[in-house]
């Protein structure tokens, strides 16, 4: 899934500690904060007094490390209409996003684990008692196309089931980093209607038209996961060299004409999913280490190292010409809204921070993924976070200006685990009842009061939501950190009565009536409306 990147130890001799959350720092994060320490330390190698100051700096460094993994350079989309369009997707706030495909059925992460890196997420992640040696491995990964027969496969009961828990939008991965297609593409016979993959002789076997369909009846914006890295394609990982990590396996300076190849086959499959698959309004890319790079990034990459080992051996400049993709996308999807995820710049409409939700509301539009249970992909026996935990990052997403993509992965048959269904239901169930204070909602002057307690506003801001983490014992609640208006009226979402609020020397009192504990299971919702 969504690429795993490292924040790797700065400099071969610095070895400090890192908390787990910095780990998701993007490749040109890595890149930045190399250089900087890179810089540091040649001048240290002339002045006694900077050597002293050294580790001062960086310790400064890995204390800002984690600010400038979540606010990174954003540049809007120069056409007024796509601006737009980024309003009405800030409008939807909750979407679906699915990782589905051969590998369900041995249960393990999506693509990583034929990824030749010496890493956890990698290597280390291989089905048990498969193999021991790394070819064969690859090659029964791949044989899973010969076994790959979802006969549940019904992807109207997954868009009921998505619709009735509030989501508005879904992005489905079309090809994963594996390189195995989900739709009939005419470039690869490596996908899921191919004749040697049982499923070919199903009617539906279409799998990503089938999905987008089911979707779309249903009135959800449709946006395709694409992996921009194919590690089945000859022109990506060339069989005449071993691939050595996620990069392509050659030097596309040497074998320019290979790199051409690969460059054609994204362009025409891309094609194949904007021309064939009826409207698509996001066009999800993964994969940010395919992208333009400068030798000094390059350089950086060939530095870092992770868990004793260097990770990247073969990194390299990767311009796969975004700029022609979205041109050539945009004449048959007007409106598409494009996500070059990890790769600052106009075709990046969005940011995705990934497993994470940002400490504060970003400056741009911005999108936190994150899975439903511990897993991409699907896993048997995973553990699927509480209903009221994931009602709680919504509504935490939300109050920062994002918006929320909540991740489940199907099973081999083509189901999704009960659990999930569960799920879906319970945080449907609330956001009916306090859904207007979630949808086509903006950021409040501030989004929080302590840990426990969030704000949204309308758009016009004539509204605002206040939203309660925990039912307040004692009957009330103080508010400090935005202005109510003197004539303001508050209920409860779900309630029937307004509440009594009266101004004090810090902010405002607000009287919450025991009996309106049960209007939700979860999270609570007061509304405050400025009398017109």
């Amino acid at each position: 899934m969504p690429s795993q990147f490292v924040l790797i130890s700065l400099v071969k001799i610095w070895k400090p500690k890192i908390p787990k959350k910095l780990y998701t720092l993007a490749p040109t994060h890595i890149s930045v904060l190399s250089y900087l320490v890179n810089i540091f330390f040649t001048i240290a190698q002339y002045s006694r007094f900077m050597k002293r100051k050294l580790a001062l700096l960086v310790l400064l460094i890995q204390v800002s490390a984690f600010s400038i993994a979540q606010e990174q350079a954003y540049f809007p989309d120069p056409n007024p209409a796509i601006r737009q369009r980024l309003e009405e997707w800030q409008d939807l706030k909750f979407g679906l996003l699915m990782h589905w495909g051969p590998y369900s059925q041995w249960g393990v992460v999506e693509s990583w684990s034929i990824c030749p890196e010496d890493v956890g997420w990698a290597i280390d992640a291989w089905k048990k008692g498969v193999a021991t040696e790394y070819h064969d491995y690859v090659k029964k990964y791949e044989a899973l196309k010969s076994t790959f027969n979802p006969s549940k496969f019904a992807p109207e009961k997954w868009a009921a089931a998505a619709k009735e828990a509030g989501m508005k939008y879904m992005v489905f991965t079309t090809k994963h980093h594996d390189g195995f297609s989900m739709f009939d593409t005419k470039f690869t016979d490596y996908k899921v209607t191919d004749k040697g993959t049982p499923f070919s002789s199903n009617p539906r076997s279409n799998v990503v038209k089938e999905v987008f369909g089911a979707f779309r009846k249903e009135n959800f914006w449709i946006g395709a996961y694409f992996s921009k890295p194919d590690w089945h394609s000859d022109y990506y990982w060339w069989k005449r060299f071993p691939a050595s990590d996620r990069n392509a396996n050659y030097s596309i300076r040497k074998h320019p004409e290979q790199w051409k190849k690969f460059v054609e086959f994204t362009h025409n499959q891309i094609d194949e999913l904007m021309t064939d698959y009826g409207n698509v309004d996001i066009l999800w890319l993964d994969g940010g280490w395919v992208r333009k790079k400068t030798d000094e990034e390059v350089k950086a990459e060939l530095l870092d190292v992770y868990d004793n080992s260097r990770w990247f051996r073969n990194p390299q400049s990767q311009d796969i010409n975004m700029a022609e993709i979205v041109r050539k996308s945009r004449l048959k999807q007007p409106k598409l809204i494009v996500v070059d995820r990890a790769v600052p710049g106009e075709h990046q409409n969005y940011l995705t921070p990934e497993q994470h939700i940002p400490e504060t509301g970003l400056p741009y539009p911005w999108e936190t993924c994150m899975t439903m249970a511990g897993s991409w992909s699907y896993a048997p026996n995973d553990k699927y976070k509480p209903t009221n935990e994931l009602v709680e990052k919504l509504v935490d997403v939300v109050s920062k200006g994002g918006n929320f993509l909540l991740n489940i992965g199907p099973d081999p048959n083509g189901e999704l685990d009960a659990e999930a269904y569960n799920r879906l239901k319970g945080m449907g169930d609330w956001i009916k009842v306090n859904g207007e204070g979630i949808y086509g909602s903006r950021m409040n002057k501030a989004f929080n009061e302590g840990e426990n307690i969030r704000f949204t506003k309308s758009k016009d801001g004539n509204t605002q939501y206040i939203f309660l983490f925990d039912f307040p014992a004692e009957g009330k609640i103080n508010i400090s950190k935005i202005d109510i208006p003197e004539k303001a009226t508050i209920s409860m979402l779900g309630g029937k009565k307004n509440l009594k609020w009266k101004k004090t020397s810090t902010g405002f009192e607000i009287m919450i009536p025991a009996e309106l504990k049960s209007t939700t299971d979860h999270v609570w919702t007061l509304k405050v409306a400025t009398a017109k």
